[in-house]
């Protein structure tokens, strides 16, 4: 459900911002709005993002070989973390740059008009992107929160398309705003303004994600709900009375590697022991469906010896 969830909300932001970008351009070239070409620049640095997303999720699909032989999962968070350094990069460090040239040195704008009808048409196809986003996302969020969904998702794509529609909605409206105020008070001073807000709000968005990419890519575990689930189907109390020390990482979006020692029961015979380990790979991975590779050793639990006087 996350692959083809994520893959929808790509191609729907892929769609919309290759129309706003080309929109934008224009406007910009016919209004002279430094922030109207802030905000193209940023549809063009999104258009790409969505490319990116989907290059990773095709590079992600590869069979597992020697050199890989846990697969090619975690390119899904590879690319996601190239995303937010494009945004960074090509989005908040343009805009920040333009915007002080702006500032210090304002133009007057012509015809606004067509930015602010421009700007209009953009925020209606920002604001499908981001619903069709949000609609995809809703089956795995769940009852968390928004924020809870972007900080503890284990798929990519969803949350930074989320943050990429969100950031560019609220672009939008701060450019809207500039160039509304530019034409209201005759001051050119705004537009930079606005270019300038914009680039820090890129920089905000960028660093959230390179944050949350970054720990991704290093490796993250199961949530806390997945590991008590876990941890209660590896044992059955007549073969496996306890889980001596668990270890979890996320090998993709849809794949966890689990590593478990547990302690048998003394006394069962080796075929007894393999039945109870077979029994609860399959009990794990019908709680916890991501729940692919699964290394389980037994052992005999040994009561910690008391520390000597």
């Amino acid at each position: 459900m996350s692959a083809s969830g994520g893959k929808k909300a790509i191609l729907a932001a892929l769609s919309a911002n290759a129309g706003i970008a080309v929109a934008k351009f224009a406007g910009a070239a016919i209004t002279g709005s430094a922030s109207m070409l802030a905000e193209a620049v940023h549809s063009v640095a999104d258009t790409a993002n969505q490319g990116l997303l989907l290059l990773g999720q095709r590079r992600a699909a590869q069979e597992a070989d020697q050199l890989h032989p846990f697969g090619y999962g975690r390119n899904r968070y590879f690319y996601s973390f190239v995303v937010a350094l494009v945004i960074f990069a090509l989005g908040s460090l343009y805009a920040i740059w333009e915007g002080i040239h702006k500032i210090e040195h304002p133009e007057h704008l012509s015809n606004p008009i067509v930015a602010i009808v421009i700007l209009g048409i953009a925020i209606c196809l920002e604001g499908y992107s981001f619903t069709t986003a949000m609609r995809e996302s809703a089956p795995l969020r769940g009852n968390a929160s928004w924020w809870r969904f972007i900080r503890n998702s284990r798929n990519p794509e969803l949350p930074v398309v989320l943050l990429e529609d969100s950031g560019a909605l609220i672009g939008l409206i701060l450019a809207f705003a500039a160039i509304a105020l530019t034409m209201a008070t005759g001051d050119p001073v705004w537009d930079g303004i606005g270019t300038l807000s914009i680039g820090i709000l890129l920089g905000c968005i960028a660093v959230i994600l390179i944050v949350e990419m970054q720990s991704l890519l290093i490796g993250e575990g199961a949530t806390p709900e997945e590991d008590k689930a876990i941890r209660e189907q590896l044992v059955d109390d007549t073969r496996i009375d306890r889980v001596i020390h668990l270890r979890t990482q996320y090998l993709g979006p849809e794949e966890m590697l689990v590593g478990a020692k547990v302690s048998i029961v003394p006394g069962l015979q080796i075929a007894d022991i393999a039945t109870a380990i077979d029994d609860a790979e399959a009990r794990v991975r019908q709680a916890v469906p991501a729940a692919r590779v699964i290394y389980i050793e037994p052992d005999l639990y040994r009561t910690p010896a008391a520390p000597t006087p």
